[in-house]
């Protein structure tokens, strides 16, 4: 049994990674349970936090180069992969990943754009972990700054500071925090690249290995689009090792490689703060320049 203490941390200023001064023009609006971002015109992505879904998440994710979504949404054999997204099984006897809304929900109390219509979209939201006939385990508090330094490349900063309400304790699961279902035409199944920091290449390489990013691009006609999530060195367990899947799925997830392979413990209080860079991007791995992005993130201070 592992007891994680920190500290809680501010809730940080949006980053801008080497913003160009011609940098795009990023609007966002709420229509009903959804808040749609464009940028320069185009539109990106929808943050939904509908009453009949598992969890808020983002979908579509749409590359800059081609306008389709580099994320899917479910399918038969695993309905509970809703894009990009942020959850965990196995709380307290809850489950805050797979359908079912009576086995926990994650709801957003306070969605917010806090800044649109400059460089920057910024939107916050409160959440509270609930399942019926048990006490909420968790509250979050989310701030994703979204920007687009050039027209190859859009970013969604995703800082999500997590309170224990209770004492909480984390089974061992693969069902756990940020992940992204990526679209099948850039997984590797279906003819895509994945990649990590290290160069290493597919689930096979990939799976259970600590790095500081990784990420998906494949070939959609005559352009290369993917997406890659970076983890930032302040985040506890950091690097996370990867739970990886080459129909396309990706998570930095310390939950199925617990410590000394014990459930993860944390008392009433305690405070997770977590950071991540999502990168959705034209061109590999080596053209979106990850490496140096990753260098720029790592060095931000919160």
């Amino acid at each position: 049994m592992k007891i994680f203490k920190y500290s809680a941390l501010a809730f940080a200023g949006a980053i801008l990674l080497s913003l160009p001064a011609s940098a795009a023009k990023i609007t966002a609006v709420r229509v009903g349970t959804k808040i749609n971002v464009s940028v320069d015109g185009k539109f990106f992505t929808s943050y939904i936090f509908s009453e009949d879904e598992k969890y808020p998440f983002f979908f579509p994710v749409n590359g800059p180069a081609t306008g389709l979504s580099v994320t899917s949404m479910r399918n038969a054999e695993y309905p509970h992969h809703s894009s990009l997204f942020f959850g965990c099984d196995l709380v307290n006897g809850g489950n805050w990943w797979q359908e079912g809304l009576e086995r926990g929900r994650i709801i957003s109390v306070n969605p917010e754009i806090i800044k649109q219509g400059g460089d920057t979209v910024i939107i916050t939201d409160e959440c509270i972990w609930s399942r019926p006939g048990a006490v909420s385990p968790i509250k979050d508090r989310r701030k994703f700054t979204i920007t687009s330094p050039s027209k190859d490349l859009y970013q969604i900063e995703a800082e999500i500071v997590m309170e224990m309400l209770t004492d909480v304790r984390i089974l061992k699961t693969n069902h756990s925090f940020f992940s992204v279902r990526t679209a099948p035409d850039i997984s590797v199944k279906y003819g895509g690249t994945m990649i990590n920091a290290e160069g290493l290449r597919s689930e096979k390489e990939t799976f259970g290995k600590k790095s500081a990013w990784l990420g998906f691009y494949g070939k959609r006609g005559a352009v290369t689009e993917g997406i890659a999530i970076l983890q930032h060195p302040s985040n506890p367990w950091y690097p996370a090792p990867w739970f990886t899947r080459d129909y396309g799925f990706m998570s930095p997830t310390p939950m199925y490689w617990p410590e000394n392979d014990k459930d993860i413990f944390m008392k009433k209080g305690t405070v997770l703060a977590l950071r991540y860079l999502v990168l959705v991007h034209s061109g590999d791995a080596s053209q979106a320049r990850i490496g140096e992005i990753f260098s720029d993130f790592s060095r931000k201070s919160y």
